[in-house]
């Protein structure tokens, strides 16, 4: 079955997301997931989830804040960096500090900076809520998108 599942919930288009913090020790984190939603306006809340298996649990509990990092269309090879197992990951990739000097990654279609407000188990994973303090829309337009195992580019509209 949870090949199966896994495939059923592919058909559900995502875009991709970059979760970056900076660990209670000062290393920066981060990793790819597509598990990112909107909670609430009022207060401003969003949630994402990751797997209790994730050798980055502990980091990302401890966190003060995090960020979302809504990646753009061109920026598949960082999606790819932060989904390895590479160590790594912030070698080869342009950042800027934000609040609590969480690392911001340069050229994304959208950021929100998180207070880390607080987690729920979920299964196989802990479902962490997030208060948005601050968020701001990139330069770039479109997103990138990830379905049924690939990742996947807007089309225009027939009509635009």
């Amino acid at each position: 079955m949870s090949r199966d599942f896994r495939d059923a919930l592919g058909s559900f288009a995502t875009g991709v997301t970059v979760l970056t913090a900076l660990a209670p020790d000062g290393e920066l984190i981060g990793l790819t997931i597509s598990s990112f939603n909107s909670v609430s306006l009022n207060p401003p809340l969003i949630l994402w989830s990751l797997s209790r298996d994730s050798p980055r649990l502990k980091a990302f509990r401890g966190a003060s804040h995090y960020a979302v990092n809504v990646l753009a269309a061109d920026q598949q090879v960082i999606s790819d960096a932060f989904a390895s197992r590479d160590e790594d990951r912030f070698g080869n990739v342009r950042v800027r500090r934000g609040l609590a000097d969480i690392p911001l990654i340069e050229g994304c279609a959208a950021w929100f900076e998180c207070a880390n407000e607080t987690q729920y188990p979920g299964g196989d994973h802990l479902i962490f809520i997030g208060r948005v303090e601050r968020f701001q829309c990139g330069a770039t337009g479109d997103p990138l998108i990830f379905h049924a195992g690939r990742y996947r580019q807007l089309r225009a509209d027939a009509d635009g």
